[in-house]
């Protein structure tokens, strides 16, 4: 039987992570039937009831592993000392971990962009050494689907995570940007394949959460982050931002032809609002009703639907605008027309892929009610165009989808070297 380790993830509160398990599980079972997989948590009482199959798919949740106090004192030397950027904190992982790991046929290092600067030296250096006990050990050790750097901000890093990506014994990559960039450090050997949430089957949800459909017009789903905030380099501009947001929800509304659902895509599972779609745009949606507009023209989904949930409710919706990944992902995957407000190369890298272009890509830096609004009217002027593109192009980009699992089921089936 084949064990797989997930790492990269270590909670569904972040749909795109749940997402991203869940297809692929969803795609390695379609080529080893009887894996098992095993995938940290830091709750299983709270990730476990997202997913009510997943016992079903020989899927078993974990503990993850503890951030260690090294790298919180790591990261508190680097303000001072920024020689550390290129010395990574040393650590041990719990033997529960190592049991995991080394019991597995195989890591995959998913999550998307974790190897990336994305987050910071500290998430990079955490996870990669995640990655690492798996690799001293001649553990088959996968980075899939991922957008990769890029590291030139750090050239310390860039160097480290060069010799460190050499080490994978296969890379899949979602975008070409990320091909190019790995080619760029020297590396030849690396699958292009399609972000495998691509495959994430949607399911029902509840029909109360969704008032707004029953009118019978067209409704935007509209999603953005607390994210986008931090790209405001004060409390005064990213006010601003708030307000030109609530500004462009309030425009579209004063139309009076397409409500707006809120759709949140990243909470927290304890109910908390650090990191919390709901949180920050409840607060919007305070705004828009002091404005004068009622549930019957906004409402916010609930924050306890799973991702294959409000993948269903987004294939709803006439557009879609979202921050998150996954969101549009889960948009684009049904056709509909999507506007990326992008952070980072990923959602470029995809959009570039998909259509040839960015123009449906708004960057965060330059949101404003204005460029959301010409967003819009670029969607609703191009729908029908946009809709048979991916009717064409969507069941090559689902198999797509399925190639990581494939690469991995071959490579497992491999003879193993014979220790001399």
């Amino acid at each position: 039987m084949t064990k797989i380790y997930f790492a990269g993830q270590d909670n569904f509160g972040n749909r795109g992570c749940e997402a991203l398990v869940r297809s692929n599980v969803k795609t390695l079972k379609q080529h080893i039937p009887a894996a098992i997989f095993l995938v940290p948590t830091r709750n299983v009482e709270r990730d476990a009831p997202q997913w009510a199959a997943a016992n079903d798919m020989g899927v078993k949740f974990i503990a993850a592993e503890p951030i260690p106090s090294a790298i919180r004192w790591w990261s508190r030397g680097r303000r001072v000392f920024s020689a550390l950027d290129a010395v990574p904190p040393s650590y041990r992982v719990t033997q529960a971990t190592r049991y995991a790991i080394l019991s597995s046929d195989a890591l995959v290092m998913t999550g998307g962009d974790i190897i990336s600067l994305d987050y910071g030296l500290e998430s990079l250096y955490y996870w990669s050494r995640i990655c690492e006990i798996a690799m001293d050990a001649g553990v088959p050790t996968v980075l899939w689907g991922a957008s990769v750097g890029p590291f030139g901000k750090t050239p310390s890093a860039e160097r480290r995570m060069r010799a460190f990506l050499r080490r994978f014994s296969l890379i899949t990559v979602r975008e070409t940007s990320s091909l190019e960039y790995l080619r760029g450090l020297g590396m030849t050997d690396v699958q292009l394949v399609t972000d495998s949430a691509f495959a994430l089957e949607p399911e029902s949800f509840p029909e109360a959460c969704v008032s707004l459909f029953a009118q019978g017009k067209p409704v935007l789903g509209f999603n953005v982050s607390p994210l986008i905030r931090k790209f405001r380099d004060s409390e005064e501009r990213r006010n601003e931002l708030d307000r030109e947001v609530i500004e462009f929800l309030c425009d579209v509304l004063r139309e009076g032809q397409m409500p707006v659902l809120l759709i949140p895509h990243v909470d927290p599972l304890d109910g908390t609002s650090e990191n919390s779609d709901s949180a920050y745009m409840n607060g919007i949606l305070a705004k828009v009703r002091e404005a004068g507009f009622g549930a019957d023209s906004i409402d916010i989904l609930p924050r306890t639907l799973n991702a294959s949930q409000l993948k269903g409710v987004i294939s709803q919706c006439a557009f879609f605008m979202g921050a998150r990944t996954h969101a549009t992902v889960a948009s684009l995957s049904q056709c509909v027309p999507t506007t990326s407000i992008a952070y980072s190369i990923k959602a470029k890298g995809i959009n570039n892929d998909l259509f040839g272009h960015t123009r449906y890509v708004l960057e965060t830096p330059s949101v404003t009610r204005h460029s959301l609004r010409e967003h819009l009217e670029l969607l609703r002027v191009e729908k029908a165009e946009i809709i048979s593109l991916l009717n064409e192009r969507m069941p090559l980009w689902k198999r797509n989808a399925s190639r990581s699992a494939e690469l991995l089921a071959e490579l497992l089936m491999q003879p193993k070297p014979v220790a001399a």
